[in-house]
């Protein structure tokens, strides 16, 4: 049996808003017209945004700013950048004032090669990160509330610029790490990542069209989970699809695999908050 052999079935979505967009799609958006690679060694002729296969609904619903669903973690993310906590007494906003300045394409550029560390950090890392060491405050759970608003509070500042890593210097082996991870079968499915997004992106597998697993638009809200979720969730969901072992969130695993998805998408430009299926 071919497990991409297109299913129909009948999907009804239930979405009560007004429909006001942000603005009209632009020609090379990864929806309306496929975006060239940045890079000539990308397996991927052509880059689509996830957004492509979404419904009508769905993608009226992620450019409605009022009917996006996201729009209570935003507003948790704005008052966390305020909020003075810790023992150094500060707040994100101590440091970096207004984040539609400071934060300005920050989200595009990561995952980014941290050198204390000697090995990359994704974003949510680098939230904890100043949390404990220059706030002296505890660290967010990695898919609570205020982890997935400062998340999408961060990288919304970079809502329409290109996903822009650096695979290069010191961030070159981890590359070549997730590049394998993306690659090796697994699983009782046998089955590797590019197995439904390299190969198959377009078709149906039961009632989900695949995409070509981009990660422009995370943190992501998803109607399956009723609320926005990581990158590393999504990961350790397709782990477990394939009956995979799946990984820690921020595990060395998932991070370079980050980096390696990011390149592959490298053009497309930040949809956060995104709305997917």
């Amino acid at each position: 049996m071919n497990i991409f052999k297109s299913i129909a079935l009948p999907v009804a979505i239930l979405v009560a808003a007004s429909f006001a967009g942000v603005g009209a799609l632009s020609a090379a958006d990864g929806v309306t017209e496929a975006v060239k690679p940045a890079s000539k060694d990308n397996p991927l002729k052509e880059l689509w945004s996830g957004k492509k296969w979404a419904s009508e609904t769905t993608q009226e619903m992620q450019d409605d700013e009022f009917a996006n669903p996201s729009g209570p973690w935003q507003a948790i993310g704005e008052e966390e950048w305020s909020k003075v906590e810790g023992e150094a007494g500060k707040s994100c906003a101590s440091c970096h004032d207004d984040a539609a300045q400071s934060m300005k394409g920050v989200g595009a550029r990561y995952p980014v090669y941290f050198e204390p560390w000697k090995k990359m950090m994704v974003l949510e890392q680098r939230i904890n990160y100043c949390r404990e060491n220059n706030m002296k405050a505890k660290p967010y759970k990695w898919e609570s509330d205020q982890m997935i608003g400062m998340m999408i509070h961060v990288k919304s500042q970079s809502r329409g610029m290109p996903v822009d890593v650096k695979i290069d210097g010191p961030a070159a082996p981890f590359f070549e790490k997730g590049k394998e991870f993306y690659y090796q079968r697994r699983g009782q499915l046998d089955m590797a990542c590019k197995h439904c997004h390299e190969g198959n992106y377009g078709q149906h597998i039961r009632a989900e069209t695949l995409s070509q697993g981009q990660s422009n638009g995370f943190p992501t809200y998803r109607l399956k989970w009723q609320k926005p979720g990581t990158l590393h969730r999504r990961f350790r969901g397709c782990n477990e699809q394939v009956r995979s072992k799946a990984f820690d969130r921020g595990s060395d695993e998932y991070v370079n695999l980050e980096l390696y998805l990011a390149w592959r998408g490298q053009g497309l430009p930040i949809e956060t908050p995104s709305v997917r299926r």
